[in-house]
């Protein structure tokens, strides 16, 4: 029986492309397939269990079981047999189910007459689909050759699915890529967008699963691979001469392409019935499904890269998703699982929101995304599987989720909330030139956050006073070799041209934790946001610092200059960086170069322990601008990519508060210039706190500028200062809750 089933495994795929192609609806399609699968096979039962949701498997179609349990029988992922398949992503073959781990009996189907069992995964592309299950009364294994089988038919399943081929009336599947879907995230960037999806890297959609011209399909699978193979080696040509780190990725790439158990695996999927396409999808599912259960990192990466090559092996065989540009609508909403900098930077700023699968809140992705004030949700699970090519999306990064196909009660509450934006805007854009005076006279100087020079428009058209904190390393991120030092002078003088005579704080080089250059070969480090970053890695690789040092001394060619070193974390780090600086004023003197008229020269204080350094550190800087974002994860011993934790502590905390203050006492005893920069400058109710404090001086994103001197310009910071010391003395553990009920009355 087994060698009659794999002989005719391609006449079974030629009746189900039959049934498939006919004018029936869903369920009689689905009735059919377990029918021919069941005949074919010899075997008393025949099943098909498809997800209703994400948690709930249904059984959809039946021959053998009683068709009174279709549509009524659900359990859960990981629920029995069944749910296990699903769960594990692996067959189950048995030959005495009752016995096996984890069995349910389900007596609505009259399934304990029968003894074996195989469950397959139908599956495409890692994501599990469902499950197709065989019975038979007499206790057996089925052959691998049978089980091998069984996974091509529910390869085409897969694919048949995908298209919509069982949707129809009653109690069949509702369509696919159809319906409203919510996607929660977490929030990386503020803002809301609404526009269409553009796809990263698209699903490549297979129309033709079946074929019952084997030759044809190996002939294309053939020369779709010496394709992949020669555009492998003319990249590997240009790598090799300038960056040694991709053409090591180039390489594994080639090696997997000459593979030759993979090009067999999928000549013999051909030759039983799949078309080349669904011959590499199969394989690339199997590889996606491997990648999901590995606990090793090298295999997880091999896989990776496998499961690139077949995405492009498919577009090369189905022609689609080409040419990207072409297909990008009006207003895009780009969705993507990853992305990295260089990539995001080539689509430009007519990308109006970002949706990632994965992401990070320090993600060289979201780095930019705030540079563009563009909103961004990370970790939106499934969005890459829900989303086509052309949907209405609506993105709210205040909220970290996404709409996807909404109705129109969502979209009529989603543009009302624009609107009202855009309104506030337009109030914001009316004191863009007024000081941010409080009631009670005092002033706050308000800066901006940047990153690229497509940035410093911002600078007058949000009413910054200067840059508080620009960050160098896009520049070194977004390329594949090291730049020059003649390439970030020049980047680092149009900056201060840009600026018009306002102050720019550059930020020295802060690479590490998730920041990781790609020519830079990466450390395995347990911890990588308290292990070699920012001024460690500059310290122990003082060239790229002495050149950076230099670049920005011949960038300012006489006017004012403004540095800052990232993440010291004690006096003798400090000293040793200045010792640096010191170093190449000489060289740049003895070469005859221009210096900067005045030079500041200061620390990030990103750690607790600067807090508490030794009173010559405070004298010794020229400014101090306090990192929020890294001090409040330290403070708090909360990784702020770990969104377990990082919700949990309030920014107005009274312990952090007090460590505020504190900084703040200690500078003003020195005469030392104190800032704040981070994501809580740019709250109007943080910003609030921090200026009653005494901070005298906020750097946040563009867009943030405006809320805030709205807020300040109405109250009196002493009162303000009045309302958090009540809470304090109450036992409060945040002061937010009072601030903002005092609010209610004061604006």
């Amino acid at each position: 029986m087994p060698h009659r089933f794999e002989s005719e495994s391609r006449k079974l795929l030629g009746r189900l492309r039959a049934a498939l192609a006919s004018d029936t609806e869903g369920q009689a399609r689905l009735n059919k397939v377990v029918e021919l699968i069941g005949d074919s096979m010899q075997t008393e039962v025949c099943s098909i269990y498809l997800f209703r949701d994400a948690e709930t498997l249904e059984l959809c179609a039946t021959k053998g079981l009683q068709e009174e349990a279709v549509h009524q029988t659900r359990m859960r992922l990981g629920e029995g047999l069944v749910g296990r398949t699903a769960k594990n992503r692996t067959v189950i073959n048995t030959a005495d189910a009752p016995a096996e781990k984890g069995f349910r009996y389900m007596p609505e189907t009259g399934e304990e007459r029968f003894s074996s069992f195989c469950g397959v995964p139908i599956q495409r592309l890692g994501e599990v689909l469902g499950v197709l299950v065989v019975q038979s009364k007499a206790a057996r294994e089925y052959t691998p050759d049978e089980v091998y089988a069984l996974e091509i038919v529910a390869m085409v399943i897969a694919e048949m699915t995908e298209l919509g081929a069982f949707v129809g009336a009653g109690a069949a599947l509702s369509a696919r890529h159809q319906q409203p879907v919510l996607l929660r995230g977490s929030i990386a960037q503020e803002g809301a967008s609404e526009g269409q999806v553009f796809l990263h890297e698209p699903r490549v959609v297979v129309t033709n699963p079946i074929s019952d011209d084997p030759e044809t399909e190996h002939n294309r699978l053939v020369g779709a691979i010496d394709e992949l193979r020669q555009s492998i080696d003319d990249m590997l040509k240009g790598a090799r001469s300038v960056d040694p780190e991709q053409a090591k990725v180039l390489e594994a790439y080639r090696m997997f392409a000459n593979s030759g158990s993979w090009l067999r695996r999928m000549k013999a999927d051909i030759e039983n019935g799949l078309s080349a396409e669904a011959a590499v999808e199969k394989e690339q599912s199997h590889a996606r499904a491997r990648m999901a259960q590995s606990g090793d990192a090298y295999l997880r990466e091999r896989l990776h890269d496998l499961d690139d090559l077949s995405n492009r092996l498919l577009r090369i065989l189905t022609g689609q998703g080409v040419d990207l540009e072409a297909d990008m609508p009006d207003n895009p909403i780009l969705v993507a699982r990853n992305i990295g900098p260089g990539e995001l930077l080539e689509y430009g700023k007519k990308i109006k929101g970002i949706v990632l699968e994965e992401g990070s809140v320090g993600s060289h992705a979201t780095i930019v995304a705030r540079a563009w004030a563009i909103p961004l949700v990370i970790n939106a699970r499934g969005v890459t599987r829900e989303a086509l090519n052309g949907d209405k999306i609506l993105v709210d990064g205040e909220q970290g989720i996404a709409h996807l196909r909404p109705d129109e009660t969502v979209l009529g509450a989603f543009r009302d909330k624009i609107a009202m934006q855009t309104r506030a805007q337009e109030r914001y854009a009316s004191i863009r030139d007024l000081k941010a005076q409080a009631k009670c006279g005092s002033v706050v100087s308000l800066h901006m956050n940047a990153g690229l020079i497509a940035d410093l428009p911002s600078l007058e058209g949000s009413g910054a006073e200067g840059v508080g904190l620009f960050r160098t390393e896009l520049q070194f991120l977004v390329r594949n070799q090291m730049p020059r030092r003649s390439e970030l002078s020049a980047l680092y003088a149009r900056v201060l041209r840009a600026a018009n005579g306002k102050r720019v704080a550059f930020r020295t080089l802060d690479i590490g934790s998730d920041k990781v250059l790609p020519y830079m070969k990466p450390n395995d480090e347990p911890n990588p946001a308290m292990g070699w970053r920012a001024i460690r890695v500059g310290l122990d690789k003082p060239g790229v610092l002495r050149m950076q040092l230099q670049a920005l001394l011949r960038a300012a060619d006489g006017a004012p200059l403004t540095v800052m070193f990232p993440f010291i974390t004690q006096l003798s780090e400090f000293r040793a960086a200045r010792a640096e600086m010191d170093k190449a004023i000489a060289r740049e003197t003895k070469l005859g170069h221009s210096l900067p008229s005045t030079l500041e020269v200061g620390a990030m204080l990103e750690t607790p322990s600067l807090a508490f350094a030794p009173e010559a550190f405070f004298e010794e800087v020229d400014f101090l601008s306090i990192g929020g974002n890294d001090l409040k994860q330290f403070f708090f011993a909360a990784d702020r990519e770990n969104e377990r934790v990082r919700k949990r502590y309030d920014t107005l905390d009274v312990s952090f508060l007090s460590l505020i203050e504190q900084v703040v006492k200690r500078c003003k005893a020195t005469n030392t210039h104190l800032s704040f920069c981070g994501e809580d400058a740019g709250r109007p109710v943080e910003a609030l706190c921090f200026a009653a404090l005494g901070l005298r001086t906020l750097s946040m994103r563009p867009a943030s500028i405006g809320p805030v001197k709205h807020l300040l310009r109405r109250v009196n910071l002493d009162e303000v200062r009045a309302v958090m010391d009540e809470a304090i003395a109450k036992g409060d553990q945040s002061v937010r809750r009072a601030v903002a009920d005092w609010l209610v009355y004061q604006v």
